[in-house]
């Protein structure tokens, strides 16, 4: 019924907003979140197609954040995407990014592999250029087989061409999103690999900093782990969310709307969400 988890090309999805509201009608989606990372560009595009076939969409956002060293991810869902605020920060974490990409060029072109950020930028001509887009040229020109390949070989974590990118604060990504008219929500807590002790005590501060829901519901989740999370939720008083974390061609083995253990969520989720 509902998708609270998408990209588009706007980020490193390989789906246009509008071709996302097209498929969210084919797959019988009521009601679909685009929260593209650090940008809210592509909203506008998919709000005439939402209208078109009557599909609720949510104004969304994925601001990466720091949490004690570790990079985290804060959904915001119903934005004033016209907040003075936010636009300006979203401005300062494109030109840090900006400088991050200039960074892993020269890296990557010191290690023999010879790509120019023309052509990594020509793999995302509406959007942020994403560690994908690099990861998609590098296997584009013969270095690798694919883009997972890239990631194994040069840009995961540890690898040759790995640069921590420049993160803000999660109380300041979760107060942006408060100060938007949004509400803020932890997106899989569970690829953090955090023991369950740990994360409650992230949950508490995370709340302590006006976090609101807890992605509970995500496709690479065990039942044990959903659990665990929706027990965090009663625990702390917070809302119940899910999405699939939809990247079309990105991801190939998560489809729209299928959420948990292949099955999609309900609409109740969506309105207990709105009753904040």
């Amino acid at each position: 019924m509902i998708d609270l988890h998408t990209h588009s090309t706007f980020s490193d999805g390989t789906y246009s907003p509008q071709e996302l509201i097209n498929l969210a009608y084919k797959n019988n989606i009521k009601a679909i979140a685009i929260t593209d990372h650090d940008t809210i560009d592509g909203i506008s595009y998919a709000i005439p197609e939402a209208e078109k076939f009557n599909i609720e969409l949510i104004n969304g956002i994925e601001i990466s954040a720091d949490y004690k060293g570790i990079e985290i991810h804060i959904l915001g869902y119903f934005l004033d995407i016209k907040n003075t605020k936010l636009l300006n920060l979203l401005k300062d974490l494109e030109k840090t990014r900006n400088k991050r990409n200039q960074d892993l060029i020269n890296k990557l072109n010191e290690i023999g592999v010879n790509i120019s950020l023309d052509y990594v930028k020509s793999l995302s001509p509406l959007g942020l250029v994403t560690r994908a887009h690099f990861g998609k040229a590098i296997a584009e020109k013969g270095y690798t087989k694919n883009i997972k390949e890239a990631f194994n070989i040069y840009l995961g974590k540890g690898k040759p061409a790995y640069i921590k990118r420049t993160l803000i604060p999660y109380d300041q990504a979760i107060k942006i999103i408060l100060e938007s008219n949004g509400i803020p929500v932890l997106a899989h807590p569970m690829i953090y690999k955090l023991s369950n002790n740990d994360l409650d005590i992230a949950i508490r501060e995370l709340k302590h900093a006006g976090l609101k829901g807890i992605e509970c519901y995500y496709p690479s989740n065990t039942l044990k782990q959903t659990n665990t999370l929706l027990s965090m939720c009663e625990k702390y008083n917070m809302k119940i969310t899910g999405g699939s974390d939809f990247h079309g061609d990105n991801r190939p083995d998560v489809s729209l709307g299928n959420i948990f253990l292949g099955k999609q969520i309900d609409y109740k989720i969506l309105e207990d969400l709105k009753n904040i």
